[in-house]
């Protein structure tokens, strides 16, 4: 079975932005609420960050816990990974995730200031500088025939999406407007030259998820 690559439970806002303005290292969405964004799959039994029994399940859940389902490696732009710009001051900075980052694969960050690979938990980061067709082939070969997820943020997506090598998206669209920040698109509809798309409601309203899958 071919690898594919793909972009998994993406947020974006009903006027297309993926993250606000004025990101920092208290608030990585900048001036977004983070909450208006994931409040649907923070709601469902299978959130990773659930500390009490309970969630919701149906198609919500679904997604959520298809977040992971074959994924051998991400890649990740700079700003994903945390708030510093240009080289680095020093190494100490390990991510927004703590001792156990939530991805448990090879992770290639997306930046023009290497540095040395570590690893968290089941997690390792590797620091490229390359196009995204050379990362994507070392992203690739660490997957280990399983598919590689585009994990963002927003100019990380445009720059594989502009290179034409996406094969599946999915993008939870919120009907909060953000009014300014990383755009993703002006309309999904911008992606139809390439791509069939079938939008489906969230059970509970909050969302509405669109799929996007190559013609």
């Amino acid at each position: 079975m071919a690898q594919l690559v793909r972009v998994q439970n993406f947020m974006v806002s009903a006027d297309g932005y993926g993250t606000g303005e004025g990101q920092s290292l208290d608030r990585p969405f900048g001036h977004a609420d983070p909450g208006a964004l994931f409040a649907w799959a923070g709601a469902t039994a299978h959130w990773p960050n659930r500390t009490e029994p309970g969630g919701t399940y149906g198609l919500d859940d679904y997604i959520t816990r298809d977040y992971a389902n074959n994924i051998g490696a991400e890649i990740m732009g700079r700003n994903k990974f945390g708030p510093q710009r240009g080289p680095w001051e020093n190494y100490d900075w390990q991510g927004w995730w703590g001792d156990e980052p939530p991805f448990h694969t090879p992770v290639f960050v997306l930046t023009h200031h290497a540095r040395p690979s570590f690893t968290l938990g089941e997690t390792t980061f590797h620091f490229l500088d390359a196009s995204p067709k050379d990362a994507l082939a070392q992203a690739l070969e660490a997957a280990d025939g399983k598919d590689v997820r585009i994990g963002g943020g927003v100019a990380t997506v445009r720059q594989f999406l502009d290179a034409d090598l996406i094969d599946q998206l999915h993008f939870a669209v919120s009907p909060t407007e953000l009014g300014r920040g990383e755009r993703l698109w002006n309309s999904p509809d911008d992606l139809l030259d390439r791509f069939h798309l079938e939008k489906v409601p969230s059970p509970g309203g909050s969302v509405v998820h669109h799929f996007f899958w190559r013609k």
